[in-house]
This record gives structure tokens, C-alpha cells and sequence, in this order.
């Protein structure tokens, strides 16, 4: 009962969290503004944000199957692309139940009895991996932007870069070795899944007309992925629009604009997302490679 009501409350506040910083943020900005540039989008940029956002889940379920396959679970990779797309609908559709890293371990561990322990190991290593390559791209785009305030940073942005890899390829090997064996192809992968989400929003910048000075919009949303990914807020609403404010503040952009751009990242995300619904009513059956 107190671990029921312990995650009410957490599911509560995560709510009221998102619900005060969109608040927060629409009081900052003309929301009727936002939504005549949100409106003015181009349907065609539009639909091609939409496939490169698919592009880079498709990549991502495999990356996490790679994962798998390291404890001998060997998915095909279309029932595991199911089980990820019903983990998507999870984490931003169900939120007070059961999270969608959460029920893809419990199914894993149910299914083919593999330690708990490395179960969480898998799917904790691979939420870090992808967001280890979003701060190297965001590393390498502040680099490239020509901003008086982060110039001064480019070599400690180049150093932290690579020491990142550096320091996450050690990890890796202290203390979970037995997923050493595919840490480069994951690594490969999850700068194919972040470039392949950066793509899209570099169709989206397009889509609002947006055609010059992309470099900063993409640095600010590099940024708000990983702001994002801190477990404050539903599916990082409200965190996101957050960072996009501030970093179009900072950066001498429109902040206007800026949200459009993270309204239209997330709407795209929760129509995939919602595809999952799917799966939440006609039980995925887990087939191995050996079936």
C-alpha cells in the first residue's frame, strides 16, 4: 500500500510540475502567436519530420535489442519494435501506471527469467547511451555556434566530449561487461538515432519557415532532450518548452518560435506514441530468433 501510494504522489507532482512550467511558459509568451506558427507549417516538411522521427525509434528498438541479445533474450526485431512502441504509449499516455521502461523489464523477466538486476542494467545503459551522444552533438554544435557568451567554452566542449566517451566506455567495463561486446554498435547506433531526430527537427525549423540560424534552434533542443530526460515531469512536457524559452533568450532568438518548435516536436511525438495503444489491448507475444 505505501509503495502504491508513494507513486501516486510521485505521478501527482510530476503532473503538477508540467502543469505550472506550461503555465510558467505561457505567461511569457503569446500563446495565440505560437499557434499561427504552428498553424503556417508546411504539411510536406511536416510529414518528413514525422518519418525521421519513426527512423529514429525503429533505431532505437534496436539498439535496445542488442541490449537483449547480450542476455541471451534474442528478439526478433518486430516483436521487440512492438514491445517498444507499447513502452512509448506508456511513458506519455499512462503515466500514473505502470512506466514504459518498467513493464518492458517486467515482461523480459517474466518471459525468459533473466535476472532482475541485469534487466534494469540493460535498459538503464540504454537511456544513457542515447543520451550520451546527445551531449556530444551538443557539444559539437556549441562549438559551431558563433556566440559571444559560449566561445569562450569551445575547448572545454571539445574536451568534455570525448571525455565522455571515454568515461562511458570505463563504465562500461567495470561494472557491466557483459554488454562490453556491442558498446561500439550501440554507440553507432544511438548517434544514428540522434542524428536522425535532429534531422527532424531540422525539417520541422523548415516546416515553420524557418531556414537560416538553424544551428541554435538545434543546440536548444539538443539541450532540451536531456533536460527532458530528468524524471520531473510527464514525458518531459513543460521541461522541454522550459529550456526552449530560456535557451532562445540566451541565444537572441524568438521565443515564440522557439516554443512552436517544441509543441510540434512533441505532438509528433505523442501521434507515434500513441500507435501503441495498439499493443496495450492485443497482447504482444515475444518471439526469439529461434522460434
Amino acid at each position: 500500500m505505501e509503495t502504491g501510494l508513494r507513486k501516486k504522489l510521485i505521478t501527482i507532482a510530476k503532473i503538477a510540475i508540467s502543469a505550472i512550467l506550461i503555465y510558467f511558459i505561457f505567461t511569457k509568451v503569446d500563446f495565440k502567436e505560437v499557434l499561427q506558427i504552428v498553424r503556417k507549417s508546411n504539411p510536406f516538411y511536416l510529414t518528413a519530420a514525422i518519418l525521421l522521427f519513426i527512423v529514429s525509434k525503429a533505431l532505437a528498438s534496436i539498439r535496445l535489442n542488442l541490449y537483449f541479445h547480450q542476455l541471451q533474450v534474442k528478439l526478433t526485431q518486430k516483436s521487440n519494435l512492438k514491445l517498444y512502441l507499447l513502452g512509448m504509449f506508456y511513458n506519455l499516455f499512462l503515466p500514473g501506471g505502470i512506466g514504459g521502461d518498467a513493464y518492458k523489464g517486467y515482461l523480459i523477466k517474466k518471459e525468459f527469467q533473466v535476472e532482475t538486476k541485469k534487466v534494469v542494467s540493460v535498459l538503464v545503459l540504454d537511456r544513457l547511451s542515447g543520451l550520451l551522444l546527445l551531449f556530444i552533438y551538443a557539444c559539437i554544435l556549441g562549438v559551431l555556434l558563433d556566440n559571444h557568451w559560449l566561445n569562450t567554452y569551445d575547448i572545454p566542449m571539445g574536451f568534455l566530449g570525448v571525455l565522455s566517451v571515454v568515461v562511458f566506455w570505463f563504465l562500461n567495463k567495470r561494472f557491466f561487461g557483459f554488454v562490453l561486446p556491442v558498446f561500439w554498435k550501440s554507440f553507432g547506433l544511438s548517434a544514428l538515432v540522434q542524428m536522425a531526430q535532429l534531422v527532424c527537427v531540422v525539417f520541422i525549423l523548415l516546416a515553420l519557415k524557418i531556414d537560416t540560424n538553424n544551428i541554435p534552434y538545434l543546440f536548444i533542443f539538443l539541450i532540451s532532450s536531456i533536460v527532458s530526460v530528468l524524471p520531473l515531469t510527464i514525458g518531459g512536457i513543460g521541461s522541454r518548452e522550459v529550456t526552449f524559452f530560456y535557451g532562445a533568450t540566451l541565444l537572441a532568438l524568438d521565443e515564440n518560435t522557439s516554443i512552436g518548435i517544441s509543441m510540434v516536436f512533441f505532438l509528433i511525438t505523442a501521434l507515434v506514441s500513441l500507435f501503441g495503444i495498439i499493443y496495450h489491448f492485443k497482447k504482444i507475444k515475444l518471439i526469439t530468433q529461434d522460434q
